[in-house]
């Protein structure tokens, strides 16, 4: 297998470990269903974006000059990186788990295509586009399979505003996905990027955590979900992410996550109780189908940048 190939084909690795441990938030946040949904998203991303940042100081401090030189970048997606869990949370908290992790990871493909398509340039080839239509019809059957006469949501008012808060937590996701590999593009190596604009991002979350954790330390329950939450899907879950994202476009990055409400669902029906109707199995089909289309890697025309493409570690 050549080189670059091979890279990619770890780099969809990377990104689909971080779709398996980022499935299993929604399930671990019903564990402590006192503590309040933006409370759950500022310790999960505030905490976790915090080590990330701690374990790559040195990288950081080393690219200083260079993450200095592209503040505007790192500042936005900073910024992308502090709404997205509160959006994405709330989303489950308001809509169930299974629709607002669809709707949340379901439109950030598209999101990021236009995205990319837009200022870098993207030309989407025919096995991403057939491989992204399959994820999101998918999708929707989660969807409608979870909205179902078994289904357990609120009312309709409270998920239509889950399914808006998950529309912005998709842009922010694709955002700060391609704000991110665009500071890799700028030669800013892979553990620096993530490390800073994520750090960034935790700082940004803790007065929220601080104005609303309060719950998290009223039992042993509740913080134990609390670190969970921060250390393995958004710590060990980032890693992933940010090393699949230097070997792979944001958009191959973003539609590979559709692998996120699979997991989601199949552990709320293990787990949690809930039952998934054969409409919602039909969905988990399409986006495995959708995960083997993106396994080879898109046709792109590179953006013209005087820096190299990526600087991976």
């Amino acid at each position: 297998m050549k080189g670059s190939a091979r890279e990619h084909l770890f780099g969809v690795a990377g990104v689909l470990l971080a779709a398996v441990l980022w499935g299993t938030t929604g399930t671990a946040a019903t564990f402590a269903p006192e503590v309040s949904a933006v409370a759950i998203g500022a310790v999960a991303m505030g905490l976790g974006g915090l080590l990330q940042a701690l374990v790559a100081a040195p990288r950081i401090q080393k690219a200083g000059p260079q993450l200095r030189r592209r503040w505007p970048w790192l500042i936005s997606g900073a910024v992308a990186v502090a709404i997205y869990p509160l959006a994405f949370y709330g989303s489950m908290r308001l809509a169930g788990v299974t629709i607002g992790t669809v709707v949340s990871i379901g439109s950030a493909p598209l999101l990021s295509a236009l995205i990319e398509s837009r200022f870098d340039g993207l030309t989407l080839g025919t096995r991403w586009k057939v491989g992204a239509a399959l994820g999101l019809i998918g999708m929707a059957l989660l969807c409608l399979a979870e909205t179902g006469p078994h289904a357990g949501v609120g009312s309709t008012a409270q998920v239509l505003q889950g399914v808006a808060m998950g529309l912005v937590a998709g842009l922010t996701y694709a955002f700060y996905s391609w704000l991110a590999r665009r500071l890799m593009q700028g030669g800013i190596p892979t553990r620096a990027a993530m490390g800073a604009t994520f750090g960034l991002g935790g700082l940004l979350l803790m007065p929220v955590l601080l104005l609303t954790g309060a719950p998290l330390l009223a039992s042993v329950n509740n913080a134990a979900v609390g670190l969970y939450m921060a250390l393995v899907p958004m710590f060990v879950g980032y890693l992933g992410f940010g090393y699949g994202l230097a070997r792979v476009p944001a958009s191959t990055a973003t539609t590979i996550t559709l692998f996120e409400p699979v997991v989601a669902a199949l552990l709320a029906v293990m787990i949690v109780g809930e039952r998934l109707p054969p409409l919602g199995w039909g969905g988990i089909v399409l986006v495995i189908a959708c995960l083997v289309c993106l396994t080879a890697p898109i046709r792109w025309r590179r953006p013209s940048l005087d820096e190299p493409a990526s600087v991976v570690e």
